[in-house]
């Protein structure tokens, strides 16, 4: 017999000029008489909404209760404590929050300090806070929302969820950069990665498709939007992923530009007499599937230009370039690979980029299905769903699995606060 014990947990995404929030009711197996947990956990959302232009003039919000419509409204907040007052205002109508269990926080960098979810203390803030040279952007945010938590609902537990704790498993040869050890050792250079709850999440989930141990499985998961990363995950650890010490490493993105030769910065930074700083925008906001193209960062709106267009099917066609690289390059870092996940908002709803990346993987046995690939467009986005795209005959299975970080947080909260 199974025991059941429901977790309401608020998660809240705080970025540099916006904060996202999800009010979620996890409910998570116990273990059984004979010590397993046969079960899988399940969730609802009670609300969720966004804050947008924290700080600028046009700022707004955005709820929705349930299945209910959408509201949205203007609201002039000048900070990221405005936001979470104003936030706890529309949650608690829908939900009394005398009975929030935890709050979790997503936190983009946790540095070598952090390679678990942790519970949110004066200390530990202070420590993340210190780590905001590495992710100068978000750490700051995060740490705003944290303290606004701690001080407007002081009774509620705070959990600290890392973007690059899951990438923690990396070994040496893996985060090291060819860099004299002690930039390492000093000054923590080093691969870090990202997007790591959306990794775990699709990761476990495929491996749940696939009816395997996931400990057995060699997985590489594609997350694939505005930003993008590959990882490789072997036997449930990530022990390679193509961003780096930033975001801004590995694939082409929307305005990134993912892998240069460093020797290209100074040029650049003397042609336009830039600053490194300056130049390091340049390539982060104006650089990517933008640059190339000269004209966007969407790539839905590039696949509509891009017959006509040389410039737009050039920035599609090196986009899917450098993905092929890094799921290349990752099969062989794991010796094999036994499941290709795309997840993402390119990754869940562009059938020709997924088609484009993986014809080139017939050699090792990924065979997609054209028709259930081209069944699938657009159809996924947002819904969690996922979808088996692998060819009958296929060795090596093609997921798309629509990702849920907010659900990997409050799983991650839950496990922290049942730890205490």
């Amino acid at each position: 017999m199974l025991y059941f014990e429901a977790m309401k947990v608020l998660v809240i995404n705080s970025g540099s000029s916006s904060l996202k929030y999800q009010l979620i009711v996890t409910s998570s197996p116990k273990k059984n008489e004979n010590g397993k947990n046969s079960a899988q956990s399940s969730s609802a959302v009670l609300c969720k909404g966004t804050f947008e232009r924290i700080g600028e003039d046009g700022a707004f919000y955005e709820h929705k209760v349930d299945d209910g419509e959408l509201q949205t409204a203007l609201f002039a907040c000048a900070t990221h404590a405005d936001a979470v007052k104003k936030m706890i205002e529309l949650v608690s109508a829908v939900s009394s929050l005398d009975t929030l269990d935890a709050i979790g926080h997503r936190v983009v960098h946790g540095g070598e300090v952090f390679k678990e979810s942790t519970l949110a203390t004066e200390k530990t803030v202070n420590e993340v806070e210190k780590l905001s040279v590495l992710a100068p952007l978000h750490n700051p945010a995060n740490v705003v929302g944290l303290r606004a938590c701690m001080k407007l609902l002081p009774k509620v537990p705070n959990v600290m969820v890392f973007d690059t704790a899951f990438h923690s498993s990396m070994p040496k040869e893996a985060f090291l950069y060819g860099l004299p050890v002690s930039d390492y050792t000093d000054l923590k250079i080093r691969r870090y990665g990202f997007h790591g709850t959306s990794h775990n999440f699709v990761a476990r989930k495929a491996a749940e498709m696939a009816g395997a141990d996931i400990s057995t499985l060699k997985v590489i998961t594609c997350h694939i939007g505005n930003g993008c990363s590959v990882t490789a995950v072997d036997g449930g650890k990530s022990v390679d992923t193509s961003m780096g010490m930033t975001p801004l490493e590995g694939l082409v993105m929307g305005t990134r530009s993912g892998d240069i030769d460093p020797a290209v910065i100074e040029v650049l930074c003397n042609a336009h007499k830039m600053s490194v700083s300056e130049c390091i925008t340049y390539l982060n906001k104006k650089s990517g599937l933008l640059g190339l193209s000269g004209t966007g960062s969407d790539m839905r709106d590039l696949m509509n230009r891009r017959t006509g267009d040389e410039k737009a099917q050039t920035a599609i066609d090196c986009f899917v370039h450098r993905t092929v690289k890094y799921i290349g390059a990752y099969a062989a870092v794991m010796n094999g690979v036994d499941i290709i996940v795309w997840t993402g908002g390119i990754g869940n709803n562009n059938e020709y980029i997924r088609a484009q990346v993986m014809k080139h993987f017939g050699y090792l046995g990924a065979v997609i299905d054209p028709a259930k690939n081209d069944k699938l467009n657009g159809m996924l986005g947002g819904k969690n769903l996922t979808s088996d795209i692998s060819a009958p005959k296929s060795k090596v299975r093609t997921f798309v699995i629509c990702t849920n970080e907010e659900l990997e947080i409050a799983t991650e909260t839950e496990k922290v606060i049942q730890k205490k």
